[in-house]
């Protein structure tokens, strides 16, 4: 399926969504996030086991576009007055929420710049990989604007509180290959070879069991429970998981001294 900013396709058992917006490096418009609201939707409703996001050309995404022509006239009042809070509260957090909730993993292919929004974007990815030439930047204190999309509370819990201040606060690009020391990010890969990468990891997590879904579930529950909560969502999960097909398919291989073959069922 193809959208004018959002192209998704599928491979396998693999979606990939890329943005599709390279004139303006990707930054989240009206008619992109439009786009991207739709190719969720198929998303959701398929049979994917395994989502990608990357960018089309030099960036993953830029963050907010400021000069989108698209927008309706009464928002650019509305930026003019500071009231941000309307974009997020309407389709900015309600996407972030959704992709957090999805029941198959996430990988990022962070193809270049990923900033504000779009850091977050990448930054939501159960697996990030990235380009050797990508950098990511907290770009909001440049427009007199705090982190948002997750940001504030996914950076202190990845890298911890002084280096997510910092980036923050001085609103400078961090590296791949520093986002990588720090934790950040998993992977950081040549340009050229960066996708085929993101794909062959995909295309394993997509031929795993039901199970990996579950466990997505349990580490982005887990960052909010307490130690007794943990226990009992994985009790909870340990039986969603001990009543699948998958279940008897890996304990049936093992017996057998074969490799599983997962129908995510």
């Amino acid at each position: 399926m193809k959208h004018g900013r959002i192209l998704l396709e599928t491979t396998g058992n693999v979606a990939v969504m890329t943005l599709n917006d390279p004139g303006v490096l990707n930054a989240f418009g009206h008619k992109l996030r439009e786009d991207m609201t739709a190719a969720m939707d198929r998303v959701e409703a398929g049979s994917a086991r395994c989502l990608v996001i990357t960018g089309a050309g030099r960036a993953f995404c830029s963050g907010a576009n400021l000069n989108d022509p698209d927008r309706q006239p009464r928002d650019r009042a509305a930026e003019a007055r500071g009231e941000a809070k309307s974009d997020l509260d309407t389709w900015y957090n309600p996407m972030f929420m959704r992709l957090r909730g999805l029941s198959i993993p996430v990988v990022t292919a962070i193809n270049g710049m990923a900033a504000g929004a779009g850091m977050s974007l990448a930054l939501t990815g159960d697996i990030r990989i990235a380009a050797r030439s990508a950098s990511f930047l907290q770009a909001f204190a440049r427009i007199g604007l705090v982190p948002d999309c997750g940001s504030s509370w996914l950076l202190p819990r990845l890298i911890g509180m002084a280096r997510a201040m910092e980036l923050s606060l001085l609103a400078q690009p961090l590296p791949a290959e520093t986002a990588l020391a720090w934790g950040m990010i998993n992977r950081v890969e040549d340009d050229s070879a960066m996708m085929a990468k993101a794909m062959e990891l995909a295309t394993k997590l997509a031929s795993g069991p039901r199970s990996i879904g579950l466990i997505r579930q349990m580490y982005w529950e887990g960052l909010e429970n307490t130690y007794s909560d943990q226990l009992d969502l994985e009790a909870r999960l340990q039986g969603k998981a001990g009543a699948t097909r998958d279940f008897e398919e890996g304990v049936t291989a093992f017996r057998e001294k074969r490799p599983a073959v997962f129908t995510g069922q």
